[in-house]
C-alpha cells in the first residue's frame, strides 16, 4: 500500500502547516481565555481555500476530499484545537448539500459556504437526543397551502449553531414514523422563529461557539429539503461518518502537536546536570507517544482513503476516531507530564491542549458509542 502523498497533498500540508503556525498559533492563547470566536482567522481560512475542501471549484471550492480535509484539519490542530474543530465541522454543512442537495440548492448555498466567507454548522443534538439520535423531538410540519415546512424545537451544543449563516437541521417531517419520519432541512441565518440561545461555558475549544438553537414556528421553503422526506436519519449517520473522521484529524493533530512539544522540552530541560530526555523513563513516554500517534494517523488516514474510494467506512470511522481520541489524552497527558509543574502553567500551551483534547472522546458520538459500533460491525 503507497501511504506517500501526491504533489497537491504535500502542498496543501505545507500551506496548511504554515498557516497554522503563523496565523492559528499566535491567536491560540487569547481564545481560550477569553471564549471569542477567531473572525479574522475564520475570514483568512475563507481566503486561502481551506473552507472549500471537498466541493467541486465551479461552487467556489478546491476540490479533494476525505483525505485532503485529515491533513489539513490535523495541521490546525497541531497548533490550535479552536480552529481545527471551527474548520471540521463547519466543512460538514457544504459537503453534505454537494452529496445530497439538488443543483439549486447547490448553486444557491455552496459558494456563500465555499468562498463567500458564510460559517457552516450541522444540528441534530437535542437535549435529550445525543447518543440516541433517534430521540430527536424537533418538528417539521408541511404547510401545504404555503409550501413551507413550520420547523418547530430545540437544538442543543451546536457548534457555530448561533453564528452559522447556513444550517443543516434534522427534524421530523412525519412524527408518527419515527426514525423514518426524520428529514433534513437548509436552515438559513435570519429565517423568522430562529433564534440563538445560550453560548455554553466550555472546558475547551473555547474559542468554537456552542450554541443553542431554537425553533418556534420557523417556516422553511420546502425547497430547502436537502434529500427526500424521511431520508434524514440516512444522511446523518452517513454525515457523522465522515465528521467523524474530522474529530479524528482534530485528534492527531493535536497528538502531534503536544509531542512535538514534549521532545523539544526534553532536549532543553537540565535535571541533575543533563537533559530529562536523556533519562529511560522519559524516553519510553517519548516512544508509547510516537507509536500510538503514528497508529492513530495510518487509522484516520485509512478510513479517509475508503470514504474517498466510495467503499463502506463506517466501522472504520468509528475505530480511529475511538483510537485517535483516547490516543490524544494520552499524548496530552504525558507531554503535560514531562513539563512538569511548568506544563501545569497557563504560560505553556499544554494546560491548553490537554483540555482541548478532551472532547474528541464525546463530540460526533461518545467514545462508549464507538465501541457498540465497532462490535456491532465486527460480531455481525
Amino acid at each position: 500500500m503507497d501511504f506517500s502523498l501526491t504533489k497537491e497533498q504535500e502542498m496543501l500540508k505545507k500551506v496548511a502547516a504554515q498557516f497554522a503556525e503563523a496565523e492559528l498559533e499566535p491567536a491560540a492563547e487569547e481564545m481560550d481565555r477569553e471564549h471569542v470566536f477567531p473572525v479574522e482567522n475564520f475570514k483568512k481560512m475563507v481566503k486561502v481555500g481551506f473552507t472549500g475542501i471537498g466541493v467541486p471549484r465551479e461552487y467556489g471550492g478546491v476540490g479533494g476530499g476525505a483525505l485532503e480535509k485529515v491533513i489539513a484539519v490535523s495541521e490546525f490542530g497541531k497548533k490550535c484545537m479552536t480552529s481545527a474543530s471551527i474548520l471540521s465541522i463547519h466543512l460538514i454543512a457544504p459537503q453534505n448539500i454537494n452529496k445530497y442537495g439538488t443543483p439549486e440548492q447547490k448553486e444557491k448555498f455552496l459558494p456563500r459556504l465555499t468562498s463567500g466567507g458564510e460559517l457552516g454548522a450541522f444540528a441534530l443534538t437535542e437535549p435529550n437526543a445525543g447518543s440516541d439520535a433517534g430521540a430527536v423531538k424537533t418538528t417539521a410540519i408541511l404547510d401545504k397551502e404555503t409550501n413551507e415546512y413550520v420547523l418547530n424545537g430545540t437544538k442543543c451544543f451546536i457548534t457555530g449553531g448561533a453564528r452559522a449563516g447556513i444550517l443543516v437541521v434534522f427534524a421530523l417531517t412525519d412524527p408518527k414514523k419515527g426514525l423514518k419520519g426524520m428529514s433534513a432541512l437548509i436552515v438559513e441565518k435570519g429565517t423568522p422563529g430562529f433564534t440563538g440561545g445560550k453560548i455554553e461555558s466550555k472546558m475547551g475549544i473555547a474559542g468554537s461557539e456552542t450554541a443553542e438553537l431554537i425553533f418556534e414556528d420557523c417556516r422553511i421553503p420546502a425547497s430547502n429539503l436537502l434529500g427526500k422526506e424521511g431520508q434524514g436519519f440516512k444522511i446523518a449517520m452517513q454525515a457523522l461518518d465522515g465528521a467523524r473522521i474530522g474529530v479524528g484529524a482534530q485528534a492527531i493533530g493535536i497528538a502531534e502537536g503536544a509531542l512535538d512539544l514534549a521532545i523539544k522540552y526534553s532536549k532543553e530541560r537540565i535535571q541533575f546536570g543533563k537533559p530529562i530526555g536523556t533519562l529511560q523513563g522519559i524516553q519510553w513516554y517519548i516512544a508509547d507517544m510516537a507509536t500510538r500517534t503514528m497508529a492513530a494517523r495510518s487509522l484516520v488516514e485509512r478510513a479517509a482513503a475508503l470514504e474517498d474510494a466510495g467503499k463502506p467506512y463506517s466501522k472504520e470511522s468509528a475505530m480511529c476516531k475511538l483510537f485517535a481520541a483516547e490516543n490524544a489524552r494520552f499524548v496530552t497527558n504525558l507531554a503535560l507530564q514531562i513539563h512538569g509543574g511548568y506544563g501545569y502553567m497557563k504560560d505553556y500551551p499544554l494546560e491548553r491542549m490537554y483540555r482541548d483534547a478532551k472532547i474528541t472522546e464525546i463530540y460526533e458520538g461518545t467514545s462508549e458509542i464507538h465501541k457498540v459500533v465497532i462490535a456491532r460491525a465486527v460480531m455481525g
